[in-house]
């Protein structure tokens, strides 16, 4: 069941980048909400925020661990509903931009809050953000 949720959630996350790469490639940035949100494309070979530019092979290992390991977790451990969303929002995540590293060789991103910052992101990015903080919520709050 795990798996299933995981899959939709790449596969949207895919969806979007794919609509990303095939138009708005072309255009490069379509306003939403002016001087507030746009759609930017945009080519990341970094991590979060464009960190550690090029360096592909050491997110592909990090993403393909955490996945493995997120899955043993899920079914070896006793987990609470907010750890297990946690953690299926991580892996999710996680292989959702390590499907574009590989594919690609870059992550697709085109969300761009201006309004807050000058960093542009996409789903995988906010699954893995949401995820992470799910995850920390759940350690805080756990009995265990």
């Amino acid at each position: 069941m795990y798996e299933i949720i995981i899959a939709i959630l790449i596969g949207l996350d895919q969806i979007i980048k794919y609509w990303a790469l095939n138009s708005l490639k072309e255009v490069n940035s379509i306003p939403v909400i002016n001087n507030i949100f746009s759609l930017t494309y945009v080519e990341n070979r970094g991590a979060a925020f464009g960190m550690l530019q090029n360096n592909q092979s050491i997110f592909i290992l990090v993403a393909a661990v955490a996945s493995c390991f997120g899955l043993y977790y899920l079914h070896s451990k006793k987990v609470n509903n907010l750890g297990k969303i946690g953690i299926l929002l991580v892996i999710s995540g996680a292989i959702g931009n390590l499907i574009d590293r590989v594919r690609l060789g870059f992550v697709v991103d085109y969300l761009d809050f201006h309004i807050i910052w000058s960093y542009v992101f996409n789903l995988a990015d906010c699954f893995v953000v949401v995820g992470t903080i799910l995850l920390c919520l759940y350690i805080i709050t756990s009995k265990e």
